[in-house]
Order: structure tokens, then C-alpha cells, then sequence
């Protein structure tokens, strides 16, 4: 073998390993709890440091290094750059630290984490640009999903207060691998429109189609026994995001040719299947919903019974409410550059009108948080991060290869569930859900560059073609005359 033919061939094992440590990082994270212990949050980290040197090693031995910087990347630095200036403190004469977070440690704790986040959303956005690696990507993310919501099953009806049978927990609403059950279900909202949305596109051979509708099914089975309401909210805000959306897809007909978004005679029955779809795997998480047991689900719904204790009701006022109306406080209090990223929980007391027995490090609210943490600015660089997901989401459902578009389509309705969910929960606070939704935001930027490269390319060769057009027009009046 010769040298290039070498090179190329480790180029190519370095870039599966990166791929597949990347993934090993998603799974490790989701069955570590979320990574909210130091310990995870080290392993996290250390797995993440692994694929930067194997990247450098890659530019090495490839003698070239190319990074792709996504659009949907600029606000994630400006938050981070943001809380890097939160985070540096001077101190005066008397040895008093002063700096713009109210818990400069905490700060910096958290740039740390959002740093190896970035990091590894680079990584998928560079790693996970092949066909062929998108569609390993998509398969790890369905078999995944499907394997952790049948453990979560299993190990809520055989529960005796140990993750995996083995590591006791306090926690009062544990779920699967997560010490709170919203959690889970917003992890699981965020997976399962990866199938639906591949189903959708038509983009699945018709043996997987079967898999792909199981694997959806369990998923919404763990979320609606999970009983989170916010991830019954969220899972029903993804299928009617793929239900609104799958309208833009261009689905192959039976010619073999592409049929457009417009609502005519043709696309009709495109529509109405797609719904039928949506509808059967509804019809089938209900079905197994009362085949297990629809009482718990009813109360949780009907009266709002906490699932640790069936027998006490909550009130939203006296579940998250009163954190609300306290956040509130400590907003106007700090409005421009809050009180530091990741330092709510030590500012909470301080605006707090309860008697401080309880500990509240979040605000069960992701918006009302990046505000409280970042004031007006984080507000800014969020919403600045809203537009371009979206923007970005409905440039690629014009991708003419359906299987791009239909996981794209996925991808787009996980994000949005998950930004739904984030009005009554804290997900994208811990690592785990934070890094499925980047690798989310990644699929969607890299199928978004796609399509604006063939439009870009279409537009070339027409405006090549009107060129040409013209050069053969003037011939022949030249001839002719």
C-alpha cells in the first residue's frame, strides 16, 4: 500500500472513531444521569478532549485541517464570550471581589460545560456531514431511543428504588436513567420525531418502516407513563410540528419525480397519508397506554397528582409559580447582565419571598433563566439563536433528497418540542439534553448548507443556460443578417 493510499485509509478509521466517539459521548451522557455530578461532567469532558486530539491527529496526518463553523454557532459563542465576562472578578482595596456574575466559581463552572458543548457541536457538524454518517447518526438515535425507553419501562414497573437495580436514589420523580422524570421525557421528545420524520419523507425502506414505527411507539409510550406533563406537551407540539411542516416536504411519486409543497389536486393524498401516519402511531401509544394502565396518567393530567405521592395534588402556583414570580423579581433587580450565568441558585435567596427552606438553583423555566442569568443580552442572544434554528429548519425541508429533508424534518421537531418543553422545565440546563438537542441543531445547519449549495448551484447553471441562451440568439441574427 502506498503512502497516500496509508494516509487516506487512517483519515478515514479517524474519522469513524471521532463519529463514534461523539456518539459514545450522547448515550454515556443519558445514562449517566444527565451528567449533573462532577464525576459525569469529568467523563464528559475527558471524552470530548479524546476527539479533539484524535481531530489534531487526523490534521496531521492529512496534512490539512478544514473546520466548518455553522451560522447556528455564533450565538452559542456570544453566550459563551458573555459568560467569560461574567466570569472575571477584581478585587478592591479591601480585598472585596467584584465581577458581574453574583457567584464567579458557578460562572465559570458553567462556561466550562458550555465550552466542551460547543466543542462537540463543532465535531458533529464536521463529522456528521456525509450521507452515509447521517444515516449511522440517525440509526444510533432511533435503536437508542427505543432501548432506553424500554429500560425505562421495565425498570419503573420492577422500581425498588435503585438506577439499574443497583444505585440508590432519593430522588422523589425518578424516570429511566434520569433522577427526574421530566427530564427523561424531555430527552425522549427530542428522539422520537427522528423516526416519524424519516417515515414521513417516505425516506425508509419498507422494512425499517416496521422499526422505525416500533421504536416511535415505545418512545411515546415511556413519555406519557413517565407522566411529565410537560413532556406529554412536548410530544404533542413534535407531532404537530411534522404534521405542519411534512406540507413543505417535495415526496417522490410513483414516477420517480418530486412533488412540490402547493396544496393541488396531486398532493392531497401526500397529505392525507402523512396524517394517517402521525395519527396510527398516536392510536398505538393510547393503545398501550391503556393496555398498561391509563389511571395514573388521567390524575396526572386531570388533577395535577405529583407521581411520587398519588394521593397529593399540586397547583402550578405551588410547583413552579412562586419560582416564577421570585425569577421575575430577580430580573427587574438585574435586567441588563443578570445575576451570572449559572449563578441563579446562589442569587435566589437573595429575591426570594419564601422562607429560603427550600433550594431552588433553577427556574423551571429555560427562558426565564437565561434572562435571569444574562439579563437583556442572553435574552438577545437566545432569541438570536430561536430565528436561525428555524430559519434554518425551513431551508432544509426544501432539500430534494427526501431522506435529508425527513430527517431534517425530525431534527426540526425535536428542537421545537424541546423549546416548547423548556417553558415549564430546565432540559437544556442539563448536559445531556443540551448535547442531543446541539446534535439536533447540527443536523438541521448541515441539511440547511445543503440545500443553499444546490441553490446556488441551480442558480449558476441557469443563469449559465440564459447565457448561452443569449450567445446562440445573437449568432443568429448576426447570420441572418
Amino acid at each position: 500500500m502506498s503512502a497516500q493510499n496509508h494516509s487516506q485509509a487512517s483519515g478515514r478509521h479517524l474519522n469513524k472513531t471521532i463519529a463514534g466517539g461523539l456518539l459514545l459521548a450522547v448515550a454515556f451522557t443519558a445514562l449517566a444521569h444527565g451528567a449533573v455530578e462532577p464525576w459525569s461532567v469529568f467523563v464528559f469532558e475527558t471524552i470530548v478532549l479524546v476527539l479533539v486530539l484524535l481531530w489534531a491527529a487526523k490534521a496531521i496526518a492529512d496534512r490539512a485541517l478544514k473546520i466548518t463553523i455553522p451560522e447556528i454557532a455564533l450565538p452559542i459563542v456570544a453566550l459563551l464570550a458573555f459568560g467569560l465576562l461574567q466570569s472575571f472578578g477584581f478585587a478592591d482595596k479591601s480585598g472585596r471581589l467584584s465581577s458581574l456574575s453574583m457567584n464567579v466559581g458557578a460562572t465559570r463552572a458553567t462556561v466550562t460545560v458550555l465550552i466542551f458543548l460547543l466543542v462537540s457541536f463543532v465535531i458533529a457538524s464536521n463529522f456528521f456531514s456525509s450521507r452515509a454518517y447521517l444515516k449511522a447518526l440517525a440509526n444510533f438515535l432511533v435503536i437508542f431511543g427505543l432501548a432506553m425507553a424500554i429500560f425505562a419501562l421495565i425498570q419503573n414497573f420492577a422500581w425498588d428504588g435503585r438506577f439499574y437495580w443497583i444505585r440508590p436514589t432519593e430522588s422523589p420523580s425518578p424516570f429511566g436513567p434520569f433522577a427526574n422524570h421530566n427530564h427523561f421525557a424531555g430527552y425522549m421528545e427530542m428522539l422520537i420525531p427522528v423516526p416519524v420524520g424519516l417515515m414521513i419523507a417516505r425516506a425508509t425502506r419498507a422494512e425499517m418502516k416496521w422499526l422505525y414505527g416500533f421504536a416511535a411507539t415505545m418512545m411515546g409510550v415511556a413519555i406519557v407513563v413517565s407522566l411529565s406533563r410537560g413532556g406529554m406537551i412536548g410530544l404533542a407540539a413534535a407531532m404537530s410540528f411534522i404534521l405542519l411542516m411534512s406540507t413543505r416536504l417535495r415526496l417522490p411519486n410513483r414516477r420517480g419525480g418530486l412533488i412540490g409543497k402547493s396544496f393541488g389536486a396531486r398532493r392531497l393524498p401526500q397529505i392525507a397519508s402523512q396524517g394517517v401516519i402521525v395519527a396510527a402511531i398516536v392510536a398505538v401509544i393510547l393503545a398501550g397506554i391503556f393496555w398498561i394502565g391509563a389511571e395514573p396518567v388521567i390524575n396526572r393530567v386531570a388533577q395535577g397528582q405529583a407521581p411520587s405521592a398519588q394521593s397529593s395534588t399540586e397547583s402550578f402556583f405551588s410547583s413552579r409559580g412562586w419560582v416564577w414570580r421570585d425569577t421575575l423579581t430577580m430580573i427587574r433587580a438585574n435586567p441588563f447582565f443578570g445575576v451570572g450565568l449559572g449563578a441563579y441558585g446562589t442569587a435566589f435567596p437573595v429575591y426570594t419571598q419564601s422562607d429560603g427552606s427550600l433550594r431552588v438553583p433553577q427556574a423551571h423555566n429555560d427562558y426565564l433563566q437565561i434572562v435571569a442569568d444574562c439579563g437583556i443580552v442572553g435574552g438577545l442572544i437566545g432569541l438570536w439563536f430561536i430565528v436561525l434554528i428555524f430559519r434554518a429548519v425551513l431551508r432544509s425541508l426544501k432539500s430534494r433528497d427526501p431522506w435529508l429533508a425527513g430527517l431534517a424534518l425530525g431534527a426540526g421537531a425535536g428542537i421545537f418540542a424541546m423549546l416548547v418543553h423548556s417553558v415549564f422545565d430546565f432540559n437544556l440546563q442539563l448536559p445531556a439534553n443540551a448535547l442531543l438537542f446541539l446534535i439536533l441543531s447540527a443536523v438541521v445547519s448541515h441539511a440547511s448548507a445543503t440545500v443553499s449549495d444546490e441553490e446556488k448551484t441551480s442558480a449558476l447553471i441557469s443563469s449559465h443556460g440564459l447565457e448561452t441562451e443569449k450567445a446562440s440568439t445573437v449568432g443568429l441574427v448576426r447570420g441572418a443578417s
